[in-house]
């Protein structure tokens, strides 16, 4: 009894203690996790409007297809092919929107004849410039009001670039007036050259791999393409002698991706990160490219020869004055347009204040320097 009765004290005092002290925690294995799904390894193309000649313009395809295969480890991989190479220069948006390429890298305005709404999402005689563009992509409406049209035509468009103000185009005469324009054959897309055709000129379409041979053979009398450093390349200053500037209907032009929406949405997301950062840095580092390639550009086309000149100024108001009447009539019969159009006139109208009061007054005084400094 003595024994049972040891036995039975003992074990209430482990049961005392056991409910004031923690008990040796027994390992156990971990409960498993799922795994994760593995993202699929993707081969897009991609079709652009540009010559690979264009190192910069065309460059910018091959920055984001760079990019997107450093962030996803090879697994999202996009070929990007010349104008002309698989799809003609003009025809991109249209292999974009059934699904013959995922993507493509092109101007807006080459496709003014489908709808001159589409113009808006590149430049417009007298609009904004490349700075005013991605504060109103970015931080006004341009961007959902873009993705908004561009949705009925089966596109989600990123902006993949901008020349800055683009210089005035290559003409094989003199230009003193207005007059000297009537019958004058010029390479020119979009708005651009509904003014020149309301100025008396004949306005031609061509991509940039066509324009040195129109102009050599007298095709054309006059072309415009981008400024200097692709200007150069394209030997432009061989067949016409004199360059003008500034290039007031393209004040801003953005370069965009034009990728199909179905692609789009099923594209995994990790990749759709991948590829809106890409497109992001494209769009930044061309216009940093252009303003460091120019400027050595235009001093080495003078030196070779070419005579720079200023549009007159009968020529410039009488185009900003056409302009206005172009607009007013398009909103007044293309939704689309108005709809646009108007949020990136009231947002011109703010910037250029603010603009014109610090940046233009310093710039003008800062040329003035140069000019007395010559």
């Amino acid at each position: 009894m003595q024994r049972r009765e040891f036995i039975k004290q003992a074990g209430l005092g482990l049961a005392a203690v056991a409910g004031t002290t923690a008990l040796p925690v027994i390992a156990q294995s971990p409960s498993p996790q799922p795994t994760p799904t593995a993202l699929p390894t993707l081969k897009w193309r991609m079709a652009s409007s540009f010559p690979k000649s264009l190192d910069t313009i065309y460059g910018a395809g091959e920055v984001l297809s760079k990019r997107i295969a450093e962030i996803t480890e090879g697994k999202f991989e996009i070929r990007v092919f010349a104008g002309g190479e698989i799809v003609p220069p003009f025809g991109v948006l249209d292999a974009v929107q059934q699904n013959t390429v995922e993507v493509c890298h092109t101007a807006s305005y080459y496709f003014h004849g489908k709808n001159k709404a589409l113009s808006l999402d590149c430049t417009v005689p007298f609009g904004l410039n490349a700075r005013q563009m991605n504060a109103w992509v970015n931080y006004g409406e341009g961007l959902p009001l873009l993705r908004e049209l561009f949705a009925k035509y089966n596109v989600v468009n990123f902006p993949g670039g901008n020349t800055g103000t683009q210089m005035g185009g290559w003409f094989r005469k003199e230009i003193k007036s207005l007059d000297e324009l009537k019958g004058l054959k010029i390479r020119i897309p979009g708005f651009g050259a509904e003014v020149f055709s309301a100025l008396g000129a004949v306005p031609q379409s061509l991509p940039g791999g066509e324009i040195y041979p129109a102009l050599e053979r007298g095709a054309i009398d006059a072309a415009e393409w981008v400024g200097p450093y692709d200007d150069e390349k394209l030997g432009f200053y061989k067949v016409a002698k004199f360059y003008y500037y500034p290039g007031w209907w393209e004040p801003g032009p953005v370069l965009s991706f034009y990728v199909n929406k179905e692609q789009w949405e099923k594209l995994p997301k990790p990749y759709q990160a991948a590829f809106e950062a890409a497109a992001a840095e494209a769009n930044s580092t061309m216009l940093a490219a252009y303003d460091a390639k120019n400027p050595l550009a235009i001093q080495r086309l003078a030196q070779n020869g070419t005579q720079l000149r200023r549009y007159p100024d009968d020529v410039l108001k009488e185009a900003y004055e056409i302009a206005q009447k172009i607009y007013a009539a398009e909103s007044a019969k293309n939704p689309d347009f108005k709809k646009i159009y108007d949020s990136m006139h009231a947002f011109q109208q703010t910037s250029d204040i603010w603009s014109g009061l610090a940046e233009g007054t310093l710039a003008n005084f800062m040329q003035a320097q140069l000019r007395v400094k010559k």
